[in-house]
């Protein structure tokens, strides 16, 4: 991965100022497992497929980051798809429908979510920089419970840590809201929001750790923004890598604080926000 300049002269790891961060929120689907975020596209995909209704992947991708119900309802309002929908089923999709769906896509998900069960390189090394410095690590998703319960036996075997873990539906209000966010930070008992940081790959994650008022990370290698597993991005030249950057950085200008190829420059990135912390400065 590229190493950002910018965090060059950052603090040494092994020091840490009074006012410094005390936990990291991840995502999880292509921020910190599942490189690309394959496994949700892959069961949109096949779940509308067999309605007879293709989506793209790039509209599977869109409403990427909320809770699963809630993007089936804004697949299903895409003017593309509500009229192929309308076409092939005689009428629009209604309530039922989408209940329907979503019980329909549980087990699509479910059987995804174990193929795809793999750390992003960089975690472990984070991990113990978190250690290091007494951060805590939290995970939230727009998974539900079951859906992460099919995964975290693999991936608690591989050293995922989650000191506390905040699935979308049970919170008032999924992504972009703050909610998850927040009953992380109550979670972990932390004495301020602005030193918790939100890691996420989709521009909703990143609404929502905002609107939690905490520094954030966009991912734009790992996750929705390339769309790409490890070995299609190895397979990229230079100048395609470069290319691909650019382009997924861009879509995250304006929104995220900070925006890195993936996790494993996270370490580096934290020792520079601890350094603002120190000068009074907030997100």
């Amino acid at each position: 991965m590229q190493s950002n300049p910018s965090l060059t002269n950052s603090l040494p790891t092994n020091t840490r100022p009074n006012k410094a961060i005390e936990a990291l929120i991840m995502d999880m689907a292509g921020t910190c497992v599942d490189f690309g975020s394959l496994a949700p596209v892959q069961a949109f995909l096949q779940l509308f497929a067999q309605e007879g209704v293709p989506l793209t992947e790039a509209q599977a991708r869109a409403p990427m980051g909320t809770e699963k119900r809630e993007h089936i309802r804004q697949l299903l309002a895409m003017p593309e798809v509500a009229s192929q929908w309308q076409r092939v089923k005689g009428q629009a999709a209604n309530e039922q429908d989408i209940d329907r769906l979503y019980q329909d896509f549980l087990p699509l998900q479910l059987a995804t979510i174990g193929q795809r069960a793999e750390l992003i390189a960089g975690y472990d090394s984070l991990k113990q920089y978190c250690q290091q410095l007494g951060i805590a690590m939290a995970l939230n998703t727009g998974y539900n419970r079951t859906m992460v319960e099919a995964m975290l036996p693999q991936l608690s075997a591989k050293g995922l840590q989650a000191d506390s873990l905040v699935c979308a539906p049970e919170v008032p209000k999924g992504r972009p809201y703050p909610h998850m966010s927040l009953k992380n930070a109550l979670e972990l008992g932390v004495s301020a929001v602005q030193c918790c940081i939100k890691v996420d790959d989709t521009l909703t994650g990143i609404e929502e750790g905002r609107n939690a008022g905490m520094w954030t990370v966009a991912v734009s290698i790992s996750g929705n923004a390339l769309g790409l597993d490890w070995p299609a991005w190895q397979a990229l030249s230079a100048e395609q890598q470069a290319q691909a950057r650019a382009k997924a950085e861009a879509s995250f200008a304006g929104r995220a604080h900070y925006v890195i190829d993936s996790i494993a420059q996270l370490p580096e990135l934290m020792a520079a926000i601890n350094l603002r912390l120190a000068k009074g400065e907030l997100p």
